[in-house]
């Protein structure tokens, strides 16, 4: 089985569980000379915590990057590269009270009927937002090869609780502007409001679900395997792996269904050489094909499902009705932390892509 794997080219395994002695990633695949050290991993890991204690659980960990294996003085070699972080700040005691009584809107049930309760209950487990550190890890590498290529990839807060931005901001400012701020938001007044609203929304004991936008700029054309390996679609499944993702869109998305065609239609031009459309609404993304423009995936991430409040449940081991109350560390909203683990998940995808077309060599000759 290899459902903890993706990709086929630059082949990505994941490990570990929240409250487990470690989260990690194995990358197969890699091409062999790309310059890479502990540092590089470390600037995209450190994004993933804002350090704003109102706005997030009071789990602080420290998250220093280990390379294990697949590099050598300074480039990878071809052979594995494997990664991980130490869970230092780990409470299972915490989590002792939920083993039969599963948190709704969590994955506690179906994890304990699909594994005959040998699942890790203990902050979720395999199925926590801790697992995405292992996605950063990867992303990393990911990222540092499709910028040798030209290819960048990044994300920002687009809403939290229906406080929205309405227009996306040019790269310049996403790419400057995103992380200065807890809750990953380029616009400094948009980023203000989503903060109050996720500080109201926790004194009240409850939490906010909100729209991660992500952008990949200068992807060649004729990128992707179609029709069951399209890149979008290879893009929205990586996505998706994502904890509390319940929703992806490319370009215009679900809008297109009430637009007309001549409304929709991308017209073609050509601009300085090269051709372009005059508008985006296929998101860069044609017949699983990346057309040459700006490849535009938003994803809707739902509220915490741990909350302050007292919900209704079941006993497992009892089979009666239950009320819990949910203890332990939380975010009152997980949207920010998203952002990172979105960035890498779609670097992961085009990295493996480009590989498989031949746009990116196995072998990074003159890189050294």
């Amino acid at each position: 089985m290899t459902a903890n794997s993706i990709g086929k080219a630059f082949v990505v395994t994941t490990f570990g569980e929240s409250h487990g002695k470690c989260v990690g990633a194995v990358i197969d695949g890699c091409p062999t000379g790309l310059p890479l050290s502990e540092e590089d991993v470390q600037v995209e890991l450190d994004k993933r915590i804002p350090k704003e204690p109102e706005i997030t659980s009071g789990r602080m960990e420290e998250d220093i990057v280990e390379i294990l294996s697949g590099v050598f003085e300074g480039y990878t070699t071809g052979a594995p590269i494997c990664m991980l972080v130490w869970n230092k700040g780990a409470v299972p005691s915490e989590y002792e009270f939920i083993k039969n009584l599963p948190r709704p809107g969590h994955a506690d049930y179906t994890a304990h009927v699909r594994y005959g309760g040998f699942n890790d209950y203990r902050g979720g487990g395999r199925f926590s937002g801790r697992i995405t550190a292992s996605f950063v890890m990867a992303g990393a590498v990911a990222k540092k090869l499709l910028r040798l290529f030209g290819v960048e990839i990044m994300a920002y807060t687009k809403a939290i609780g229906g406080i929205e931005m309405k227009e996306t901001p040019p790269p310049e400012k996403i790419r400057e502007e995103t992380y200065k701020n807890p809750v990953r938001c380029p616009d400094p007044t948009y980023a203000e409001a989503m903060k109050k609203a996720i500080v109201e929304a926790r004194r009240k004991g409850d939490s906010l679900g909100g729209i991660v936008e992500c952008i990949a700029l200068n992807v060649p054309v004729g990128v992707g395997e179609p029709v069951f390996d399209a890149l979008d679609a290879d893009a929205a499944k990586a996505v998706f792996a994502v904890p509390a993702v319940k929703g992806v869109e490319f370009g215009a998305g679900f809008k297109a269904a009430s637009m007309k065609g001549s409304e929709n239609n991308d017209l073609y031009a050509i601009r300085n050489g090269r051709v372009v459309t005059l508008t985006n609404n296929a998101g860069g993304v044609l017949g699983g094909l990346s057309n040459g423009m700006p490849i535009v995936v938003r994803v809707a991430i739902k509220p915490t499902p741990s909350i302050a409040k007292k919900q209704k449940t079941v006993n497992l081991s009892e089979f009666k009705k239950a009320i819990l109350q949910v203890k332990g560390k939380h975010d009152p909203c997980i949207v920010p932390k998203a952002v990172p683990a979105i960035e890498s998940v779609v670097a992961i995808t085009m990295a493996d892509h480009m590989i498989r077309a031949g746009i990116i060599p196995r072998v990074l000759i003159g890189k050294k």
